[in-house]
């Protein structure tokens, strides 16, 4: 038996009504850097805790080498609710002794940054706090690392962060660590090995998440196992993987061959054309279209009438209330940031979200009522028949869209991307009506009926007491999904629910079940455009997939606002980033939204080209002044989607704009440009496949027959011709298009 760092020797474990683990023998050796997968409830955080030794096995014992130091990252965090944040993440460190070394200064500014020192532990929302906590626990040297959902509350950019800081924390051999998370990208970047906790037991997998997945699929085809559902889950994943994901060199363990037999007779994940033509059918061609929308929140002493100030119409950004919408009513990360920038100790974060900020003069004719200045977070109070003239009102703030145009169109599946505080929440109210723009027009077309899946439960609250059997009674007999005929109980048991919690109520689900409930009963009442914040909150992998999948042939316009980059990636066409005030189209998904972030970090302004193309054009920039990196967010938009060719500031013209001195399409011709490289792409690899057989044919061909090898290598270098200029033209367009 192996002599492990720590590790379990036939540990078995059941609660009241589960058996979490069966005579289990596993562990971790140094220099490991394990990935934990499993249904929820299956043992992953139960697992860490026995590590820990928080739990206490029923029979076996858990074993640790001498002298071994074990961090935990634990769901519920044992910070003192009454200690400051200095006190509690940084354990009385003063500033110079954590900004001195390299690493700790990295580590707070990435987590920290934003967050008051002085603020106390209790006072933060939950997102802050889970960062003070990851915080602590980074800033200490352990041997071996747990962390439990540690991407929980953490936006793209800090995740990458937290990607790279695990990956070179220990040298080569050094450390260990075990990772829970559903975040399937994170997994992928970080671990070099997976366990899979299932039915008492743990499977381990070499590889990250990739290699696991086709590991696991050969592994039921080869047990021939009876959970078909769950295996045909994880192929079509892996033919995601395969088609789209990134080529992991250092971590492939099989050969492509394999890869390609196992998923050769897996559909394509979607069938676009056919959906956006089911889509147009349901909505027509107009579905939501931003025109120059500009939303502000004022500021503090930002609100003029007629050229007078009127400071107490202005409502501080963190406090909303029911009678008025404050910033913090609309988008609470918004409000956070604007509240913490009044706060005295305060880490500078790693990055810095670009801020546009300016002034919009509007005309009033009622300041009680008008919905602009409301959402706005103006409220003034009815003073008689002078509340009701007409009024030349300005408000200055912070301009969480700036000048935005972007048409969404029947069919179209985009994903958004953004800081914490970057507006996306607020984005998403005014897309489906909740929330008014102090300038701008939204246009909804008449047909659409929106559903709006949020970070919260609160739609289910009101259903508490109710049982599954007797929600479901409200709703149609049957639905045609993927072209059959389904049930509300099949589709519940596609969501990975069973027949007996149909006689369970409401409030009696956990959070991954209550959260499965929301997402069906959202899809129960057919709608035509949802919209998805977060949507992969408390779901686990398999959960994951299962969700990707009914969205592959779900037949409506899908926004999808996530951290989740795999998942965003996975059911989006189009992704793109709300930075600065604007809708920035990412071509190259959401690496190009982590370019971006980097350039900023370093002082560089990724959009520049843009500005000086867009002031030779005469567009309009930001009202008011703003940094070099607020400038450079607050520049007219280039984003729109590209089937529609708009593009704000120019009018909706299409054609070219220069960034860096290079041509960058937009419009017609990026689409254009698209299809041609889409072309490109599939001609190269009928040659490459050609190639291929040819060199493979010469290989075993007769060496005497000269005649036959000369014809062969005649093609081979017509090939090599025909290539050539293809490639130099799929890079001059990729170069275009990013």
């Amino acid at each position: 038996m192996p002599i492990y760092d720590i590790g379990l020797e036939q540990v078995s474990l059941a609660f009241a009504t589960k058996t979490i683990f069966t005579d289990v023998t596993q562990g971790v050796f140094e220099g490991d850097r394990i990935g934990i997968v499993g249904r929820n409830g299956d043992g992953k955080s139960t697992l860490l805790h026995l590590f820990n030794g928080t739990q206490e096995p029923d029979s076996g014992r858990v074993t640790k080498r001498g002298g071994l130091s074990f961090g935990m990252l634990d769901q519920r965090d044992p910070l003192d609710d009454n200690a400051t944040v200095r006190q509690a993440a940084l354990e009385g460190r003063e500033d110079y002794e954590w900004a001195s070394e390299t690493r700790s200064r990295e580590i707070v500014e990435a987590l920290l940054g934003g967050i008051s020192l002085d603020a106390r532990i209790g006072s933060l929302p939950g997102g802050q706090r889970r960062r003070a906590d990851l915080a602590r626990l980074l800033l200490k040297d352990w041997d071996i690392l747990a962390l439990d959902e540690p991407t929980n509350h953490l936006d793209v950019v800090t995740i990458h962060w937290l990607a790279e800081h695990l990956k070179t924390r220990w040298g080569k051999g050094q450390g260990a660590l075990l990772l829970v998370t559903h975040d399937r990208w994170f997994l992928d970047e970080v671990c070099e090995s997976m366990w899979e906790v299932h039915d008492g037991t743990i499977d381990p997998f070499e590889g990250g998440y990739s290699a696991y997945m086709l590991q696991r699929v050969e592994r039921d085809r080869q047990a021939d196992v009876r959970e078909a559902r769950r295996r045909n889950l994880a192929r079509k994943e892996l033919a995601w993987l395969s088609r789209g994901a990134r080529a992991r060199s250092t971590k492939q363990k099989f050969h492509v061959k394999q890869a390609r037999e196992l998923i050769a007779d897996v559909p394509p994940l979607r069938n676009t054309l056919e959906l956006k033509q089911m889509a147009t059918s349901r909505l027509g061609k107009q579905v939501v279209d931003l025109i120059d929308v500009t939303q502000v929140f004022a500021a503090e002493n930002g609100v003029t009438v007629d050229g007078t100030p009127h400071p107490d119409a202005v409502r501080p950004a963190f406090m909303g209330d029911a009678d008025t919408a404050g910033a913090a009513a609309i988008d609470p990360d918004v409000a956070e940031m604007a509240a913490s920038a009044s706060r005295v100790d305060v880490v500078r974060p790693m990055y810095a979200e670009p801020q546009a900020y300016g002034a919009v003069e509007l005309a009033v004719d009622d300041l009680s009522t008008d919905p602009r200045l409301r959402d706005a977070g103006v409220a003034f109070t009815v003073d008689g028949s002078a509340t009701f003239a007409a009024h030349k009102v300005s408000v200055t703030g912070r301009k969480v869209l700036d000048d935005v145009t972007w048409l969404i169109g029947p069919g179209d599946r985009f994903g958004i991307v953004g800081a914490n505080g970057a507006g996306k929440s607020t984005l998403l109210k005014i897309l489906d009506g909740s929330i008014t723009p102090t300038a701008g027009h939204v246009n909804i077309g008449k047909t659409v009926r929106f559903a709006v899946l949020s970070q919260r439960l609160d739609e289910l609250e009101a259903l508490g007491k109710y049982k599954v059997k007797e929600v479901l009674s409200r709703y149609k007999p049957s639905y045609i999904v993927d072209g059959k005929e389904v049930t509300p109980g099949q589709l519940m048991e596609r969501l990975g629910f069973e027949a007996a919690q149909l006689m369970t109520p409401i409030r009696d689900l956990s959070g991954g079940q209550k959260r499965r409930m929301q997402l069906l009963l959202i899809l129960l009442d057919e709608p035509n455009v949802l919209i998805m914040d977060e949507p992969g909150n408390d779901l686990d992998t398999d959960m994951l997939a299962v969700m990707e999948d009914l969205l592959d042939t779900w037949p409506g316009t899908l926004i999808v606002v996530s951290h989740d980059r795999y998942l965003l990636e996975r059911v989006t066409d189009q992704q793109f980033a709300l930075i600065g005030g604007k809708i920035r189209h990412l071509p190259g998904g959401v690496a190009d939204y982590l370019a971006m972030t980097e350039a900023i970090k370093a002082g560089r302004d990724p959009f520049a080209g843009d500005a000086a193309s867009n002031r030779r054009k005469g567009s309009a920039g930001a009202t008011g002044t703003a940094t070099p990196a607020d400038d450079a967010a607050g520049i007219a938009d280039d984003a729109a989607a590209p089937e529609h060719g708009s593009q704000s500031g120019n009018g909706g013209a299409t054609g070219t704009a220069t960034v860096g001195g290079t041509p960058k399409l937009t419009g017609k011709a990026f689409h254009e440009a698209s299809k041609r490289v889409s072309q490109i792409e599939r001609k190269l690899s009928k040659l490459e496949e050609e190639k291929s057989e040819l060199e493979t044919r010469m290989a075993e061909h007769d060496p005497s027959d000269y005649a036959g090898l000369n014809e062969m290598n005649v093609r081979l270098q017509a090939i090599a011709e025909e290539t050539e200029p293809l490639e130099l033209e799929w890079m001059e367009l990729s170069e275009q298009l990013e």
